[in-house]
């Protein structure tokens, strides 16, 4: 790999150090860390200064609005940050012939079928977040045609706050657990997802285009946080409810398994199982 300047904006958020992590890992050099207080993805001026400083040959854009329910009431915040902010790099990265990773949800979708989903099945966000996300990925191929958006899903790691996290917590706190059980999807170790995004990098791929990327297997919310109790030891008893049990202002996929075919043929990447990346999660947590 050549000693070109990767630019990663939401760099404090749990992706953005995870990435930081793998490239320490990797002994990777040539990442620069941007975190939102230094650079804005909405103060296009600012960012064009920061594009003209680096002359990134990539930029990933781990900056996102993800506060799911709280989307429902801040429609335009959520749009800024995931439509606007996804154009303005997606626009600098035309103009300075430098390659976007954006990073996306399986919340385009609307999560009512039963098989796993492919990159060319219909979006139909049924949330906010899903829709100001997909608004974003839809700006980018027309102001560059260099980019890779990955869509993920129920990210956790050992960083910043997520379900894996918040479940240790309160197994620890509770002899007992409600979590909903009939949402169906996959979680992502956000450490695998980083490794991904390198990956593509340090080999300079070119198969540009939307992707799948999460663990392997499926698993219930539900199932998760049994695993979570299970794999660490906790005697929490894990009790399983129905998504109309516990409401929230936005509404969820009932089933969002993505289909990880074409990440792996054309990124030459290896996935691993949700279960196995969950043992080495909780290992570098309890460390």
């Amino acid at each position: 790999m050549s000693t070109t300047t990767t630019l990663v904006f939401g760099a404090s958020g749990q992706l953005g150090q995870c990435l930081q992590h793998v490239a320490q890992e990797r002994t990777l050099t040539s990442l620069v860390f941007l975190p939102e207080e230094q650079a804005n993805i909405l103060n296009a001026e600012a960012l064009q200064a920061v594009f003209q400083q680096y002359q990134p040959a990539y930029v990933i854009n781990c900056a996102a609005y993800t506060a799911v329910d709280k989307a429902e009431d801040e429609v335009e915040i959520a749009r800024k940050v995931n439509r606007d902010g996804a154009e303005n790099l997606a626009r600098l990265c035309g103009k300075h012939n430098a390659t976007l990773i954006h990073i996306s949800t399986d919340f385009v979708f609307a999560g009512t079928g039963n098989t796993p989903l492919l990159e060319t099945d219909e979006a139909a966000p049924i949330s906010v977040y899903g829709l100001t996300k997909l608004e974003g990925e839809q700006v980018i191929p027309a102001l560059t045609s260099q980019y890779f958006i990955l869509r993920t899903s129920w990210l956790y790691s050992e960083y910043a706050g997520n379900f894996v996290k918040t479940m240790l917590k309160f197994g620890r706190e509770r002899e007992e657990m409600k979590v909903i059980w009939d949402q169906v999807g996959t979680p992502t170790y956000a450490i695998d997802l980083a490794g991904c995004i390198l990956t593509i990098i340090e080999q300079q791929n070119q198969q540009y285009g939307i992707y799948h990327y999460s663990n392997e297997g499926l698993t219930s919310w539900y199932d998760f946080a049994v695993a979570i109790f299970e794999l660490s030891g906790l005697p929490t008893r894990t009790l399983p409810i129905r998504t109309a049990e516990y409401p929230t202002k936005a509404t969820r996929p009932a089933f969002s398994v993505m289909d990880k075919s074409k990440a792996k043929a054309q990124l030459g990447v290896a996935i691993p199982h949700w279960r196995e990346s969950l043992k080495v999660c909780l290992s570098r947590l309890e460390a």
